[in-house]
């Protein structure tokens, strides 16, 4: 049975008129005609009761009008969200974002991509900086939003968003009653951080900094999900620097700025010159309005970390 056939079918059976449902499926009421009379010897059953002067369902035209009405309405919905992913049209972007991406930056980085580009798709992969960039020169994404310092040659990056880092620190940590912690405070304690394969530029310069500060941790421990650096941290396994908690610290953790703020969190959407088209300028806009709502500070492009 054609997909067609069913049209020309549910057509006539909301019309019930030949010349009328002829008219409204742009074709001659003869060639219509011909095909229910293919659909119904094909089916094996009468469809329509038609006379001189009327057309009505028969009782297997109405169980089929059922059947047929779900049918189209999910060809067309398949129709729709192939043309919207169809390359030059309205288009699906890739992007990806970093695992410890806070909610409120995607709440308000998704609702403001979709309220500028809403009928194009945005497609977010959680993925660390180091693979977005591969991704991005392999051509898998569209668009990433990393940290820096990081490897972005041959790539272009939109405007720089800083978040002043601070410690993550047990309730009973001798420094959690300070207004403010000094790095070499800090100095030979265990320091719970990502793994360098994340994003080893970064990693690197979190240590140098914390070095030339007078922090020289006891130890390293790695830790990917912020849950699990967290529990390391509650455990008296270390200590971790981070941004300010968007929605406070975990039961028995409390954060703390440093002083002098001699580390940041620092953001940027990066695409790849060759791929850049509108949909890019759309999210690198809404990216910028989601890390603002989790409390970063817009900064200029180029800033050292």
């Amino acid at each position: 049975m054609e997909l067609r056939h069913l049209r020309y079918f549910t057509v006539l059976a909301e019309e019930l008129h030949f010349g009328h449902a002829a008219a409204r499926l742009h074709m001659a009421q003869p060639p219509l005609s011909q095909r229910i009379r293919d659909l119904e010897r094909e089916l094996g059953v009468r469809l329509f009761d038609r006379t001189r002067h009327k057309v009505r369902l028969t009782e297997a035209g109405a169980l089929l009008l059922e059947h047929a009405r779900p049918v189209l309405q999910s060809a067309e919905a398949a129709h729709e969200a192939m043309r919207r992913i169809r390359p030059g049209e309205s288009g699906v972007l890739r992007a990806g974002v970093p695992p410890d991406t806070v909610p409120a930056t995607l709440r308000t980085l998704v609702a403001e991509f979709t309220r500028e580009a809403p009928d194009a798709l945005i497609d977010l992969q959680e993925m660390t900086t180091d693979e977005q960039l591969a991704a991005l020169r392999e051509g898998l994404l569209d668009a990433g939003m990393v940290r820096h310092p990081c490897d972005t040659a041959g790539l272009e990056c939109g405007p720089i968003a800083r978040r002043a880092l601070g410690v993550v620190l047990p309730v009973d940590h001798e420094q959690a009653g300070a207004g403010t912690v000094d790095l070499r405070d800090l100095n030979g304690q265990p320091l719970v951080i990502f793994p360098r394969a994340m994003a080893p530029r970064l990693y690197d310069h979190v240590l140098s900094v914390c070095g030339s500060a007078g922090f020289r941790p006891g130890a390293i421990r790695h830790a990917r999900n912020p849950h699990f650096s967290n529990g390391l941290v509650l455990a008296g396994r270390g200590v971790h620097l981070n941004e300010r908690p968007h929605s406070g610290p975990p039961e028995g953790l409390c954060w703390r700025p440093l002083a002098d703020t001699p580390l940041s969190w620092q953001t940027s959407t990066v695409w790849a010159p060759r791929r850049r088209h509108p949909m890019i300028d759309v999210f690198s806009e809404a990216a910028t309005a989601g890390l603002a709502a989790a409390g970063h500070l817009t900064g200029a492009e180029g800033s050292p970390l």
